[in-house]
C-alpha cells in the first residue's frame, strides 16, 4: 500500500515552544503522536474491519436461531448462507489484525524512541545544578519506566479505549435500527460505567502518584548502593545498606499493596454491577419475546450487542489503572521535558582558538537553595600561558573555579572574560571543545582503554596515539592488558586501578591538543614514581597554554607561574612558591601541616 513518509517531529522544539500548553496530559499525548496520524488512521482502519465479526457474530446468531425455530417457513440454504458469510468475516481477522498492529506499532515505536531521545537530549542541555539535586536512579526510572508506561498508555487508549468506543456506538446503532426500546436500555448502561469511573478516579490518580514517586526514590536508592558497595564493604557497613534498602521496600510495598487493593476494588465492583445488568438485559428481552415485539433469536442478538457495550465498559474500567499510571507518567516525564532549569550561559559568539587570557572580575557565586557564598569578590587575570595553581583546605572554593571556567555554574556576581569575551556570549559547545578536563574523580566509560583515550575524536593517527600514551605514562599498563589497548575496562572502568584510570583520563586530555588545560587534583591517585613522570608529561602538555591546577600536595605545584591560596572562597595570597614560603602566610601554614 503506497504512503506519504510520515512527518518527523522535532519533539525537543516541540516542547520548548508549547511548554504551558503539554503541562495537560493528554495535549502531551495529542501532541507526540502528531507525526503518526497517518499511521494511526490506518490502524484504526484495519481495527475496524478485523473487529467487525464481534457486532456480525450476533446478527449470525439471531438468524440461525430464526430459522431453526421456524422451520416451515425457512430452510437449510439460508443457514448455510449464514455460515458462509461469517467464515469469511472470521477468516480476515488474520491479516487485518496484522495490519492494524503493524501501523499502531510503527507510531508508538516511533513515539517511544523520539521521547527517550529527546529525555537524552533534555538532560545533556539541563544544568548541573538540576542533575545534582535528582540522583541518576530517578532520572533512569523517567527515561526507561515512564516512557514504556507512556507507550501502554497510548497503546490502551488505541486498543482499548477507542475500540470500547467504536463497540458501544456500533452495538447502539444496530439496536437503534432494529429496536428503539431495547437501545434505549443499552443507553441507561453508559452513564453508570462513567459514574463508577469518577467515583473512583481520585483515589486510583492519587495512589498512582504516591507509588510512581516512590518507584523513583527506590531506583535512586539501588543505583547509590550499587555505586557505593566498595565503600560499603570497606567499612563493613552491608547490614546497614541492607537496613536502608528493606526500609524503602517495606514503604514501596506498603504504597503498592494499597494501590493494588484500590484497582481491585475498582474492577470487582464493576464486574459485579455489569453482570447484573445483563441479566436485567435478558429478563427484559425475553419478556419483549414473550409479547410478540421481537423474534425469540433477537434475544441472542440484543444479549450479544449488550455483552459486548458490558465488554467494552468493563475492559476501560480494567484499563483505567494502567491509564492513571500512564497519566502519573507524563507529568513525570513532564518534569525533565518542560524544565526551564537548562544551561544558564545562551551565548552564540563560536571562537576558532583561545588565546588564554582569562579574566575573573569581582565574581561571588552561592547555590539557589543557599545564601552562603562559595566565592566571594575574585579578582583573577590570568595572562596567556600563564600556569596557575589553586590552593586551600577543603571546601574553600578551588574546584568550583574550574566548574565556572567549564561553565557549569554561572557567578552570582560578576563576569568572567575568555580572551576579552564574556562567558555569557561564547557558545559553550565550540569553546569546550577547546579546553581539556582532568576531574578530580576520573570517569570512564564501559569502552576499550583506545575509545576511552579517543572519546569523541576520530581520525587519530596511531603515531599520535602511541605518543600520548608514552606522554601519560600508559605503556606498561597497556602491556599488561590482555587485548593491549583494545582491551575493555569494564562499567566505570572499573577493571582498573585508581592511578590506572587517571592516566587514561591525562591521555585522554594530552590527546586534545588543549587551548586552556584544567586539572583538579590529576595526579592524586598515582604512585610517586608515575606522578614523577605525568608531571613530566603535563610540563610539555602546558607549554604554553593556559593551565588551571587545582592541588593539595603543595610539592606538584613548585613550577607554578602563580599560586592563588584560598579561604573561605576568597583569595586571601598570590605568588610564586618561594615568594609565599616567605610570606609566612596561609601558604606557609598548609605547606608545614604537609612537612
Amino acid at each position: 500500500m503506497g504512503r506519504k513518509k510520515e512527518e518527523q517531529i522535532d519533539y525537543e522544539t516541540l516542547f520548548n515552544e508549547n511548554s504551558d500548553k503539554l503541562k495537560k496530559p493528554f495535549l502531551f499525548l495529542a501532541a507526540v503522536y502528531k507525526g503518526q496520524r497517518l499511521n494511526l488512521f490506518f490502524s484504526f482502519f484495519f481495527f475496524l474491519i478485523k473487529h467487525s465479526p464481534v457486532w456480525i457474530i450476533p446478527i449470525i446468531t439471531a438468524n440461525m436461531i430464526n430459522i431453526a425455530s421456524n422451520p416451515a417457513e425457512r430452510d437449510l440454504s439460508g443457514i448455510w448462507i449464514n455460515l458462509l458469510v461469517i467464515s469469511i468475516i472470521i477468516a480476515q481477522n488474520i491479516p487485518a489484525q496484522y495490519f492494524h498492529i503493524s501501523f499502531l506499532s510503527k507510531a508508538s515505536r516511533q513515539v517511544e524512541s523520539g521521547l527517550r531521545s529527546t529525555l537524552m537530549r533534555k538532560l545533556q542541555h539541563l544544568s548541573i545544578s538540576y542533575h545534582g539535586e535528582l540522583r541518576a536512579g530517578r532520572l533512569q526510572a523517567k527515561v526507561l519506566r515512564d516512557v514504556e508506561n507512556i507507550e501502554v498508555l497510548s497503546k490502551q487508549i488505541m486498543f482499548t479505549f477507542s475500540a470500547a468506543i467504536t463497540n458501544v456506538v456500533v452495538a447502539i446503532g444496530v439496536t437503534a435500527y432494529q429496536n428503539g426500546i431495547v437501545a434505549l436500555f443499552f443507553i441507561l448502561v453508559i452513564p453508570i460505567g462513567i459514574g463508577l469511573v469518577y467515583f473512583f478516579k481520585k483515589s486510583l490518580l492519587s495512589r498512582n502518584r504516591i507509588f510512581r514517586k516512590q518507584i523513583e526514590t527506590m531506583s535512586g536508592q539501588v543505583t547509590e548502593t550499587l555505586t557505593m558497595i566498595p565503600v560499603t564493604r570497606a567499612h563493613g557497613l552491608e547490614d546497614l545498606e541492607i537496613e536502608k534498602t528493606d526500609h524503602t521496600l517495606q514503604n514501596l510495598k506498603g504504597k503498592g499493596y494499597r494501590l493494588d487493593l484500590a484497582e481491585a476494588l475498582f474492577g470487582a465492583s464493576g464486574w459485579v454491577v455489569f453482570q447484573m445488568f445483563q441479566m436485567f438485559c435478558l429478563v427484559f428481552t425475553s419478556i419483549l419475546a414473550l409479547r410478540g415485539q421481537i423474534q425469540v433469536g433477537d434475544i441472542a442478538m440484543y444479549q450479544g450487542f449488550f455483552n459486548s457495550i458490558l465488554m467494552s465498559i468493563n475492559h476501560i474500567i480494567n484499563v483505567y489503572p494502567q491509564l492513571a499510571k500512564g497519566y502519573e507518567s507524563i507529568i513525570s516525564v513532564s518534569e525533565v521535558l518542560l524544565s526551564n532549569d537548562i544551561n544558564e550561559y545562551n551565548g552564540t559568539k563560536k571562537i576558532e582558538h583561545i588565546d588564554g587570557n582569562i579574566q575573573f572580575n569581582n565574581v561571588s557565586f552561592h547555590y539557589n537553595d543557599t545564601a552562603k557564598h562559595v566565592l566571594r569578590d575574585v579578582n583573577i587575570d590570568v595572562n596567556r600561558g600563564e600556569c596557575i595553581a589553586l590552593v586551600g583546605e577543603s571546601g574553600a572554593g578551588k574546584s568550583t573555579i574550574l566548574s565556572m571556567l567549564v561553565g557549569f555554574y554561572k557567578p552570582t556576581k560578576g563576569s568572567i572574560l575568555i580572551d576579552g569575551i564574556a562567558l555569557d556570549d561564547l557558545d559553550l559547545q565550540s569553546y569546550r571543545q577547546k579546553i581539556a578536563v582532568v576531574p578530580q574523580n576520573t570517569i570512564l566509560f564501559s569502552g576499550s582503554i583506545r575509545e576511552n583515550i579517543m572519546y569523541g575524536l576520530s581520525n587519530v593517527k596511531e603515531e599520535k596515539i602511541q605518543e600520548v600514551i608514552e606522554m601519560a605514562n600508559l605503556r606498561d599498563v597497556i602491556e599488561e592488558m590482555p587485548d593491549g589497548i583494545e582491551t575493555h575496562i569494564g562499567e566505570h572502568g572499573n577493571k582498573m586501578s585508581g592511578g590506572q584510570r587517571q592516566r587514561i583520563a591525562i591521555a585522554r586530555a594530552i590527546i586534545r591538543n588543549p587551548q586552556l588545560i584544567l586539572l583538579d587534583e590529576a595526579t592524586s591517585a598515582l604512585d610517586n614514581k608515575s606522578e614523577f613522570r605525568i608531571q613530566e608529561a603535563i610540563r610539555e602538555l602546558i607549554k604554553g597554554r593556559t593551565t588551571f591546577i587545582v592541588a593539595h600536595r603543595l610539592s606538584t605545584i613548585r613550577d607554578a607561574d602563580r599560586i592563588i591560596v584560598m579561604k573561605n572562597g576568597e583569595c586571601v595570597e598570590t605568588g610564586t612558591y618561594e615568594e609565599l614560603l616567605e610570606k609566612k602566610g596561609e601558604f606557609y601554614q598548609l605547606k608545614q601541616m604537609q612537612g
